[in-house]
């Protein structure tokens, strides 16, 4: 069975205020992106020490530390070992220092930046195709993923709007091309829409159950022609059909990974407490 949480952050980035409504929401795991004005990572001693406190009290486990490691960086310009390179190592090394002082094995890592076009045939591979920059991904990718076999941790990768990996096929395709188990994917069905990507079947069936590291689920209509992405409550945006028969696949399949609720929706006059207020009984309904 599935175990269901939220990125804090998506509700507060006072960590208390975002424990306190999650539990109230019979949530057991926090996913920790930001916290209070930092980054996850970034935190002293004194804020680790009262982050864990605060997670003890509420009676909750964390989930991944998701911090945006490898974020933005285009890999045509991108060097191993080159001052940007390293500083995210260096941001990816505290991750999983945090990761292990939280008792979790999941730490998110970014894929770089999206490419619009990476493969191509019949003359496209000429024209239109970032040549080698799938090649050029993977050897970038070599480091992190070496760094979470040293440690024991899994890098797990989301598929993002703006990244490298933007689909459940792309994926796929990075974990069987590294052949880590150490690195998963971390599945946001929504950002993959902006990828033309449909959830069910295609993406689910893309990926694989086995390749699932951890899940984030909202909903959102999706406009590439306009360039445009709005968040809605769940169930009333692009994922409203995939929603019920991933969530029955993802029981016949046995999947027992974290599933968090993002809460980035924000409703017209409200905040981001009454956005994950308007969804997370639904969420609930679906993924218990």
């Amino acid at each position: 069975m599935a175990k269901l949480g939220v990125i804090t952050d998506g509700i507060s980035r006072n960590l208390e205020r975002a424990l306190e409504l999650m539990t109230e929401a019979g949530l057991e795991y926090a996913e920790l992106q930001f916290v209070w004005d930092k980054e996850v990572g970034d935190l002293t001693d004194d804020e680790m020490t009262r982050a864990q406190a605060l997670v003890e009290s509420h009676g909750v486990k964390v989930s991944c530390v998701s911090r945006h490691n490898f974020v933005g960086m285009l890999v045509g310009q991108t060097e191993v070992g080159d001052a940007s390179y390293s500083r995210h190592m260096d941001g990816l090394r505290r991750s999983i220092a945090m990761a292990k002082a939280f008792g979790t094995r999941l730490v998110r890592m970014m894929s770089f930046r999206r490419e619009m076009i990476i493969f191509g045939r019949n003359g496209a591979e000429h024209w239109v195709a970032s040549k080698g920059a799938w090649d050029k991904l993977l050897k970038l990718f070599e480091a992190p993923v070496q760094l979470a076999e040293d440690e024991d941790v899994t890098l797990v990768v989301e598929t993002g709007n703006n990244a490298m990996i933007t689909s459940g096929y792309l994926g796929r395709k990075l974990i069987d091309d590294l052949g880590s188990k150490h690195l998963r994917i971390l599945w946001d069905p929504c950002n993959s829409l902006y990828a033309n990507e449909p959830t069910f079947p295609d993406g689910y069936r893309a990926l694989g159950v086995d390749g699932i590291g951890h899940i984030h689920i909202k909903d959102g209509l999706a406009d590439m022609p306009k360039a445009t992405v709005e968040f809605c409550e769940l169930g009333k945006g692009d994922m409203a059909p995939y929603l019920e028969p991933l969530a029955a696949e993802l029981r016949r399949d046995g999947y027992a990974g974290i599933i968090s609720l993002e809460g980035v929706y924000r409703p017209d006059g409200g905040n981001f407490e009454d956005g994950f207020k308007a969804s997370v009984g639904r969420f609930k309904e679906l993924f218990s």
